[in-house]
């Protein structure tokens, strides 16, 4: 199972937001550098306003963001367009036969494995900051 690309998709929105602060980043902008629908924008761009990282107000065009870069962390934007469930980035397969020894221990063997695994690559977003991501785009775009 991938991570939903609602994660990267974030990413781009409030990065692109950032480098437009003078002027009005529109979900049909937005829509245009992400090369997607303007509704996919508006939707994931809701989701970031419900968890306080942009302002987006009815009736003026626009969105913008709400704390510097370098108070928002990529776990803050992958908790915020729920890119996974609490340990569920890693599956376990469904209806393993219980008359085998394996299968009836395979769940208890490996879900800590892959718990440990979450919350290593959610330690590592943690560090992570916008700002970081902001200042890894050339300012000329190339």
């Amino acid at each position: 199972m991938n991570i939903s690309t609602r994660f990267a998709v974030a990413i781009h929105i409030l990065t692109l937001i950032d480098s437009n602060k003078e002027g009005r980043s529109t979900s049909e902008w937005i829509a245009g550098s992400v090369n997607t629908n303007p509704v996919v924008i508006r939707r994931i761009t809701g989701m970031l306003s419900k968890a306080g990282l942009v302002d987006v107000r009815p009736g003026i065009a626009g969105a913008r963001l709400t704390r510097k870069t370098e108070e928002v962390t990529l776990l803050q934007i992958y908790k915020a367009v729920n890119a996974v469930e609490a340990n569920s980035l890693f599956s376990v397969h469904e209806h393993p036969n219980p008359a085998c020894p394996v299968g009836r221990n395979i769940a208890g063997a490996i879900v800590p494995v892959f718990s440990l695994a979450q919350h290593a690559m959610e330690k590592v977003l943690q560090e992570v900051t916008l700002a970081q991501i902001v200042e890894s785009i050339p300012a000329d775009g190339s």
